[in-house]
């Protein structure tokens, strides 16, 4: 098995490319663990004292696959080292508020200075432009004012906070890498490279395009549990189960629709999936069924069936599904159980290659693989 600090080359389509990471927190880091995933050689520079996240490096899972070093960008010479390792990389990806890198001399122009065909990716919430730029924000406040959260649980409570993985991961994390991407493909053609600005807000807002699309064409209502998609259609949600769990329902189409109710037993109410007037008497009616047996005897009873029916499993669950299981949708690594690469690749298979690197642990593989002897000669890049 290898460890972290062991190279990472060999593995996934992205073979080769190297990247620099300068440590923040949430959606960069993800970002990164994505590139490194699929194969990238991902040098993630920690700085002392770590990144400001509470949690035990060895169990940060979104470092895996990656590398680190340790460098102090405020000491005299610490941008140098890291331009050092931005002249040798592909992409850089930082998270830092508008105007920071630059400061500590590590900005766009710096890195173009020495690699004009360097991708430079930013993560930030607000964007580098715009009257909120300089403000401080988290994803919750991302994702209110792009309405996206708006549009999150029932009408009559406050909206539901869906963790933060729609602004920081697919807002945020996911735009960056797509971003990087199609800029490195553009790199390599044209031998030039520029600057990804990717905002949550602005991914965030991207991912309701197909809403407005509806709104716009009077298929969605400005407002929560009104609509086809958020909870307000019946068998378009969640419901509660005799034991206290939840089974999902997305019985969209008629087909489907109709072997749901014919599996509930209620097969008279086939007739109501149209009838806005009755859809109260629908949903009441099949949450009463629901009720009236366990998570487990309602899973046995869809077993094998069309009608878009699922348990709704918590986290420590979700990997002993059987689908999940039999796929290996989540593996298991230096005994941390965790979600597997994504997506698949026929010729160039992904797999967690590393535990989550250690700050500063890569520091002399890093400097050998990299050609950057300056690393060695700075105390921030101590292994121990």
């Amino acid at each position: 098995m290898t460890t972290a600090g062991t190279p990472t080359r060999g593995a996934g389509p992205l073979t080769g490319v190297r990247v620099v990471e300068l440590a923040g927190i949430g959606p960069g880091p993800f970002a990164a663990m994505l590139l490194a995933d699929l194969g990238a050689d991902v040098v993630r520079v920690d700085r002392p004292g770590g990144p400001g996240l509470a949690v035990d490096p060895a169990h940060d899972v979104t470092n895996r696959n990656k590398r680190s070093v340790r460098v102090d960008l405020k000491s005299a010479d610490g941008p140098a080292r890291v331009l050092d390792l931005a002249e040798r990389a592909d992409i850089l990806i930082e998270g830092n508020r508008p105007g920071v890198a630059e400061r500590l001399g590590v900005g766009p122009a710096d890195c173009h200075a020495r690699n004009p065909r360097l991708v430079y990716g930013r993560m930030t919430g607000w964007g580098q432009h715009g009257p909120l730029a300089q403000r401080a924000g988290h994803d919750v406040a991302y994702i209110a004012v792009t309405g996206a959260l708006g549009m999150i649980g029932a009408p009559d409570e406050p909206p539901a906070v869906p963790a933060n993985l729609l602004g920081d991961y697919a807002g945020g994390s996911l735009y960056l890498v797509v971003g990087v991407l199609a800029a490195l493909h553009h790199a390599r053609v044209s031998g030039v490279g520029q600057v990804v600005d990717a905002a949550i807000v602005d991914g965030t807002a991207h991912l309701t395009a197909m809403i407005h699309g509806m709104l716009a064409a009077g298929g969605w209502q400005d407002r929560r549990a009104a609509n086809l998609l958020d909870g307000g259609c019946p068998y378009y949600g969640s419901y509660e189960t005799a034991d206290g769990a939840y089974m999902a329902v997305g019985a969209l189409e008629q087909q489907f629709y109709e072997e749901f109710l014919r599996l509930l037993g209620l097969d008279d109410l086939i007739p109501a999936r149209k009838d806005l007037t009755r859809w109260g008497e629908l949903r009441e009616r099949v949450a009463a069924r629901f009720k009236s047996r366990t998570r487990a005897e309602w899973t046995a009873v869809f077993e094998g069936s069309d009608a878009c029916v699922a348990p709704v499993l918590s986290l420590r669950e979700a990997p002993r599904h059987p689908h999940l299981a039999a796929r290996g949708t989540f593996t298991e690594h230096g005994g941390i159980t965790q979600p597997a690469p994504a997506p698949r690749f026929s010729a160039t298979p992904t797999a967690v290659r590393t535990g989550p690197a250690l700050p500063g642990t890569g520091t002399a593989d890093v400097a050998r693989d990299w050609d950057v002897p300056r690393l060695l000669c700075d105390p921030a890049t101590d292994d121990a």
